[in-house]
């Protein structure tokens, strides 16, 4: 399977898998056929996490051809991503300390530990299925969704390692690494996200949803409990749409969480957009190492397919609102070597733009490098506005009790959406 990394991709795979999303993916998700044959699940997840098609879209094209009773369980897969990314949003502190303690934790192995350690990453451990997993998870960017909580598991509660070291080694090898998705789910499944609640794989239910082709001996028949020296903190304020600045000479800059500016909230007739660029690669996803090349090489091409988009969706005669490309010149598009604030500034500059525009970058380490710029802009009297999506501007206050009581808003928040039930 290929992951072509443009919007008009994500489209083709999403149409192709509308067909599949109502009662035979919830009878047939948990099956892990292989990576010969995922026709049981989406895929999607890829361009979703670069928002190059966006979680609304994704929902609406389902419920066109389904009833919500009938695609409630992928309505729902939809709807954790967008919980994960609230729960953290309202919760920031979960992020810093995870990223701090990576690099102290992997300092912190004993030998015995360490050599375990590579072992699990190469896909040398002997487990059956987890070593294939790994070397999946390397060699194509992607595994099945109820491969990651078996492997996720069996390195946990089997081989004893940290959570903090799983979660680093996914992030920097997912197409679809998200900060929120896989943090969370590791410390799901280690029992500090759901405080006391493990997921304790077995070998029945992994020879179960693979077509017995793995059962794995020896694994841990407890989960033990997983220390960790801070409690969940409590949920701070969700984020509220921001005032558009007093500028009408503005500037879009893109980032990697978010590349489907002709989505993002109207602007005003008399702004106009003078130009828009986005950096030629990703964040660094980890302290401790590059970001495996699969993924990297897929974010670069995401941006630059976002940034042709936003281009020609911009264009230079008559209102950014409008944003047709028939209308005018295309707005130039500038493909920055990074988002250091020097780089941004010198761009600004050169357009003469009074305001910096940039979608809403939810806690990961798009957000980290916008929160540097921000300072840097404030003190050029240069303001930066986040675009909040409406989706998110909904969703995210809800995400703080559970998932459980988030997913009763489903319907309510579908409706805001005004999507068809």
């Amino acid at each position: 399977m290929t992951f072509e990394p443009t919007r008009a991709a994500g489209l083709a795979r999403l149409a192709d898998f509308v067909p599949r999303a109502g009662r035979a993916y919830a009878a047939e998700r948990n099956a892990d056929h292989g990576p010969g044959d995922r026709t049981n699940v989406s895929t999607l997840s890829p361009w979703v996490r670069h928002r190059l098609v966006t979680e609304r879209e994704v929902v609406a094209a389902v419920l066109e051809r389904h009833s919500l009773a009938s695609a409630e369980k992928f309505v729902q897969e939809v709807y954790w991503r967008t919980y994960w990314k609230g729960w953290l949003e309202r919760r920031p502190s979960v992020w810093t300390r995870y990223t701090a303690s990576t690099a102290p934790t992997l300092d912190a192995l004993s030998a015995a530990e360490r050599a375990t350690y590579d072992d699990a990453v190469a896909g040398r451990t002997g487990i059956d299925g987890f070593d294939h997993w790994a070397r999946e998870l390397v060699e194509t960017g992607y595994l099945h969704n109820h491969a990651r909580m078996w492997f996720a598991s069996i390195w946990i509660f089997t081989l004893r390692l940290p959570w903090q070291l799983g979660a680093d080694h996914f992030l920097r090898h997912l197409l679809d690494g998200d900060p929120a998705s896989n943090t969370l789910s590791w410390r799901w499944v280690a029992g500090l996200q759901t405080v006391g609640k493990t997921y304790l794989a077995t070998a029945d239910n992994i020879a179960r949803y693979t077509d017995g082709r793995f059962r794995p001996r020896g694994l841990a028949t407890v989960a033990h409990a997983v220390d960790d020296d801070a409690p969940v903190p409590p949920a701070g304020p969700a984020p509220v749409p921001e005032p558009l600045p007093r500028a009408t000479r503005v500037a879009l800059l893109l980032h990697e969480d978010d590349l489907h500016a002709e989505s993002l909230p109207a602007l005003p007739p008399e702004v106009t957009v003078l130009g828009v660029a986005a950096p030629t690669a990703g964040e660094p996803r980890s302290p401790l190492a590059a970001t495996a090349a699969a993924p990297a090489r897929f974010t670069a091409a995401a941006l630059a397919d976002g940034l042709t988009r936003a281009a020609a969706h911009h264009s230079t005669s008559g209102s950014a609102s409008k944003g047709s490309a028939s209308s005018g010149t295309t707005a130039p598009a500038e493909h920055l070597a990074d988002l250091h604030p020097d780089t941004v500034i010198a761009w600004l500059r050169g357009l003469g733009a009074e305001a910096l525009l940039t979608p809403h970058a939810p806690v990961g380490p798009a957000r980290d490098r916008l929160d540097a710029l921000a300072a840097a802009l404030r003190a050029e009297g240069i303001p930066l506005h986040r675009q909040l999506r409406g989706w998110d501007a909904r969703a995210w206050p809800h995400a703080h009790r559970g998932f459980f009581p988030f997913k009763e808003r489903i319907p309510a928040l579908l409706r805001d959406e005004q999507l068809s039930l």
